[in-house]
């Protein structure tokens, strides 16, 4: 049985903030929470961390949208590249994530669905990010949108071919992106739904009209907003527009500064409320990575100065933000208090994937998935599920 104490540290509850307290970690589990003057006996045995002047001891980040870091891509479809991910992920407080397919050739999407199911299902190394579930983005798009995403592997909405999918998966989707005015009958959707799984519109050129009947139907989910969908117009306010006046639509922002102007996350809040908002990093394989050239769903990209785009056509492909950054950016642009900003990266999350009984908060019987912050906001401590995944050199020493 493994033991592992935060002591004297700040902590960051759901509706509080803890000072001098203490975390005490049994096996993968949160056990206790308390104040330091109620914190157990501690033996020679356990592990122990004191937080004195640390900034904040705050839940792990969920990404529920990345493709890849480190130099490899989940399409990589081997073990390696997932192992690599999870622990380039810790690094940036990210303690569990969805892993992020894009469109390629059906038989290749089968191919890595099947490798995710065996990593998933084999994985026995709890010091590295944990992975929730995938996100299906793409091939059911529209080329209109298609934005990053190869064009000759784009298929219309399927549910067949869904549900041979989801069985090769292990049932491990939790997430998919299409574009619904392509969907005849709303036939996917409706798999979709009686499935358990969210749809979410990405990648769409539908109008107002045709995005609030889809919304009527069941998509309560909107693909990194403003990104790859029809923009509002006066005259049509569009996809973004239908996302933003429906209070059942949740939707993702990639914080980076370059998919969108800062400014419009104050209409985005305004308007849907932080508990509807998702950060995510929509990060590929770049992330972590020197500048250069690099590959995303067999399309070359080149990285620069932070943005990442097609080579071929400039269009944005992905981002190499970390969830960390996201949330100082978040903080900044919004002035956000670190309970607003736990929200937006983890509680939010957790209540989306129905896994806030396990993830989101600083509770005892959670999983231990806890990020340490150091007074520049900077992760200096990342615990995955009761293992030490990451830790900043030099911080505890």
């Amino acid at each position: 049985m493994r033991n592992l104490y935060l002591l004297n540290a700040s902590i960051v509850l759901e509706d509080s903030l803890l000072q001098q307290g203490f975390i005490h970690i049994k096996d993968d589990k949160i056990e206790a929470v308390g104040g330091m003057a109620n914190c157990p006996s501690i033996s020679d045995n356990d592990q122990l961390f004191d937080c004195i002047g640390k900034h904040y001891v705050m839940p792990g980040m969920i990404d529920i949208h990345v493709h890849g870091a480190a130099g490899f891509d989940f399409m990589d479809s081997s073990h390696e590249a997932f192992e690599g991910i999870a622990k380039a992920l810790a690094k940036e407080g990210t303690t569990s994530f969805l892993a992020t397919t894009i469109t390629n050739p059906m038989e290749h999407t089968a191919d890595t669905l099947k490798s995710l199911e065996n990593y998933s299902a084999g994985s026995s190394d709890l010091a590295v990010a944990e992975m929730l579930g995938i996100h299906l983005e793409g091939p059911f798009i529209n080329r209109k949108q298609k934005g990053a995403q190869p064009e000759s592997a784009i298929i219309s909405p399927n549910a067949q071919v869904f549900r041979e999918w989801q069985e090769l998966s292990g049932n491990a989707i939790k997430i998919v992106t299409f574009a619904p005015e392509l969907d005849n009958q709303f036939e996917l959707l409706a798999e979709l739904k009686k499935t358990g799984v969210i749809p979410s519109m990405g990648h769409t050129d539908a109008s107002y009209d045709e995005t609030m009947d889809a919304i009527a139907h069941g998509v309560s989910h909107a693909t990194h907003l403003f990104n790859g969908m029809k923009g509002m117009h006066h005259r049509d306010p569009g996809v973004v527009g239908a996302a933003l006046l429906h209070d059942d639509v949740h939707v993702e922002i990639i914080p980076d500064g370059i998919h969108f102007h800062p400014d419009l996350l104050k209409l985005i809040v305004k308007m849907k409320g932080l508990e509807n908002v998702l950060a995510i990093t929509d990060g590929m394989r770049a992330k972590g990575m020197p500048d250069g050239e690099y590959d995303l769903g067999g399309q070359q990209v080149t990285v620069r100065e932070g943005t990442c785009v097609l080579s071929t056509s400039g269009s944005l492909a992905g981002s190499i933000v970390t969830m960390n950054e996201a949330r100082l950016n978040l903080a900044r642009w919004l002035n956000l208090s670190i309970h607003e900003q736990i929200q937006i990266t983890s509680l939010n999350q957790a209540k989306r994937l129905g896994l806030l009984d396990r993830k989101g908060t600083i509770k005892a019987g959670k999983d231990a998935d806890i990020v340490v912050l150091g007074q520049d906001g900077e992760v200096e401590l990342t615990i995955c599920r009761g293992s030490i995944a990451y830790e900043r050199s030099g911080a505890f020493s």
